[in-house]
């Protein structure tokens, strides 16, 4: 009980520190704070979607209290929601209405000290600690300690580090110690390094666990791989989109923040068990429609091409292309879903494939099979070739007189 109030106690300190930033947003008009997205609406919008991280991680917390990752989603989502905050008070006491409010430049110093350790606990531990919180083995602990203290190391050289603050580079730390500054500094830029070693260490750290998991562990690792590899394949999109804007707001900014949401509600997910097993149909339907959606794309634009070459000259510039390769793409659909299905399901669910095939051929003889004995043979071979059972029986129940 007393871990679970601790807990919510943690969530609704990020829920109210991001109502202040959102205070702010407000009080602070046109004037975006350091870190912006360069949209204030927007900024709301991602400051509401970051509360995803501790939100699940106090739904764990509260059902695994033993669990790291719900811990570490927690005080990740209070780092952010603080460090939002307090770059707002900073904006609204260092270039609003500067010297209204005492403490800016600290504010500024904290947000610098804060945003890198609330991004790694929530992040970089992620690999090597999910899903039960623990390494994958006792030989993979240094690299949790190695994180700790580099995000440790950050924290702490950035705020006695006496050179220029990184959100507001006009400004000096106010609690910089000038006589190791050279040492504070080198201090600040290993840190970035570090973290990408770690990082590339706990795929590798992932990818052994994955590898020797079974059962219920598996499925909760397909979870966080099925977040990773939708996150992976539209991350390219960003090139495609660039700076492209809709009602003032980066189309890029929104497809990045909605993506990444998706890991805290994979991880949800998968360590509190909901709908666990239904990852096999998610990631099935995600081939399928995905396959079949840059299959259909790329047909659409090979037709338009097409009839524009077969039809300009005869009927001139007009839609004449754009209405039939439509409808073509139309009458493709439901044959092409069908055979990537088929493909899919051979390549990645083959023993399934396999149990359906046997069961469709077994229906066909059971329309003209006569004989009981023969019957029952078939329907034995069909449930050992389907479920591998230990052993089977056949009752059959005498007619009655």
């Amino acid at each position: 009980m007393r871990l679970r109030r601790h807990a919510w106690g943690l969530w609704a300190c990020c829920v109210l520190l991001t109502l202040v930033g959102l205070v702010f947003l407000v009080v602070n008009g046109g004037v975006r704070h350091a870190n912006s997205t360069g949209s204030t609406a927007f900024d709301a919008v991602f400051g509401v979607l970051v509360l995803s991280f501790p939100t699940i991680g106090a739904a764990i917390a509260t059902r695994a209290p033993d669990n790291a990752i719900g811990w570490l989603f927690l005080w990740g989502g209070l780092g952010a929601a603080l460090e939002d905050s307090l770059l707002g008070y900073a904006a609204y006491t260092l270039v609003v209405n500067p010297g209204s409010l005492p403490g800016g430049e600290v504010a500024a110093l904290v947000a610098d000290a804060v945003w890198l350790p609330a991004l790694g606990a929530a992040t970089f531990l992620l690999f090597v600690l999910f899903p039960n919180g623990r390494p994958p083995s006792p030989r993979w602990r240094w690299l949790v300690w190695l994180v700790a203290v580099d995000l440790a190391v950050f924290f702490f050289a950035t705020l006695l580090n006496p050179g220029l603050l990184y959100f507001y580079p006009d400004l000096a730390n106010p609690w910089g110690l000038e006589g190791a500054g050279a040492w504070y500094q080198l201090a600040v830029d290993a840190t970035a390094p570090v973290l990408m070693v770690s990082l590339l260490f706990g795929l590798v750290a992932l990818a052994v666990r994955f590898r020797r998991a079974t059962g219920v562990e598996r499925q909760q690792l397909k979870w966080l791989v099925l977040a990773g590899a939708v996150f992976v394949v539209v991350t390219p999109s960003f090139l495609w989109i660039g700076e492209r804007e809709v009602a003032g707001v980066h189309v890029g900014d929104v497809v990045f923040s909605t993506l990444l949401t998706l890991f805290p509600v994979a991880i949800g997910v998968a360590i509190l068990r909901h709908r666990l097993y239904d990852i096999d149909i998610v990631i099935k339907r995600t081939l399928v429609y995905g396959s079949l959606t840059v299959m259909l794309a790329a047909t659409y634009l090979l037709f338009v091409l097409g009839f524009r070459l077969l039809l300009d000259p005869l009927a001139g510039q007009s839609d004449l292309a754009v209405a039939a390769s439509t409808l073509a793409v139309a009458a493709l659909f439901r044959p092409l879903r069908t055979r990537i299905q088929i493909l899919v399901d051979r390549r990645f669910y083959r023993s399934r494939y396999d149990a359906a095939r046997t069961l469709d051929s077994f229906a066909g003889r059971l329309r003209e099979e006569l004989d009981l004995e023969a019957l029952g043979t078939d329907l034995r071979g069909v449930v050992d070739d389907t479920m591998q059972p230990a052993h089977v029986s056949l009752w059959l129940r005498e007619a009655s007189r």
